[in-house]
């Protein structure tokens, strides 16, 4: 693949300005099961990515594959329904592609969120955790967002990552949670980023426990990266949808892709409820 850079992003943006003339200003990013949040776009106007030169394509369950721009609260959004894998056969830069796509069109704020498997065993399926940081597996194997050559018109060939999740969105979304009675079940936690398909080990499961790690997901490490390399807020937020397995020995179902979606659904809702808030706050 080509290198990204302002001008093969800006081609996809020339693109979807042909179709949407509205300017966007937050994105939301739905995971795993979360498309329905797009239900909430208020004159909303869909494009598949199917339809938009040089973007990647959805090819995983619970993933529809659009682009919706509308209102959302008060605020004027695009919001993706799915969003990609490496362990479908992308590149970290070909998916933060849609990321760069968004800094074009002007958006300021990104809200993520994800289906991930509990580490923590204070947390209970259906809980939602903030994320606070993150400790990214496939980093470590030099699998980073950022390699390649930079382009300085999107963000410094280096940067910090001690404050990748915006505090104060992170506070205000906890203040509107306890206002919602809610206290009981949002958190805030530490994401694992592992590279899937397949779940992790029960010694895998157990060493990130120690090291910190919360919840365990497949996604959104990459698009958080880029987000805040291109001077992008954000806030990300998992549902957790199974509880991993720490014990080799013990004898519990295994864990299948139709489930999480099914727990998604179930507190999409939710999420859904608190993000609306969020955004005419913010």
């Amino acid at each position: 693949m080509a290198s990204v850079n302002v001008e093969s992003i800006g081609k996809i943006v020339k693109f979807i300005r042909c179709r949407v003339k509205l300017t966007p200003t937050v994105g939301i990013i739905c995971g795993s099961g979360l498309g329905k949040l797009a239900d909430a776009v208020n004159h909303s106007i869909t494009i598949p990515y199917k339809e938009i030169p040089g973007f990647p394509q959805c090819t995983v369950a619970g993933h529809k594959g659009n682009l919706v721009f509308g209102t959302f609260g008060t605020k004027n959004v695009v919001v993706m329904q799915g969003c990609f894998h490496g362990y479908e056969g992308y590149s970290s830069e070909e998916i933060t592609i849609p990321i760069r796509v968004m800094k074009l069109l002007g958006v300021g704020t990104i809200l993520i969120s994800n289906a991930a498997g509990g580490l923590n065993t204070k947390l209970k399926r259906g809980d939602l955790v903030i994320i606070k940081d993150h400790i990214s597996m496939p980093s470590l194997g030099l699998q980073r967002a950022l390699v390649g050559p930079n382009d300085e018109r999107f963000g410094p060939r280096f940067m910090t990552t001690s404050d990748v999740y915006d505090e104060q969105l992170r506070r205000l979304m906890l203040k509107i949670a306890s206002e919602k009675g809610l206290e009981n079940s949002v958190h805030e936690g530490v994401y694992c980023f592992c590279g899937g398909p397949n779940y992790e080990t029960p010694a895998e499961a157990r060493m990130l426990a120690m090291m910190g790690g919360d919840i365990i997901g497949m996604s959104t490490v990459p698009e958080v990266t880029v987000a805040r390399y291109c001077g992008i807020l954000v806030l990300a937020v998992s549902i957790v949808t199974n509880l991993a397995v720490m014990d080799v020995d013990e004898k519990v179902p295994e864990v299948s892709h139709e489930e999480v979606l099914e727990e998604a659904d179930k507190r999409a809702v939710v999420l859904q409820d608190l993000f609306t808030d969020l955004v005419k706050r913010m």
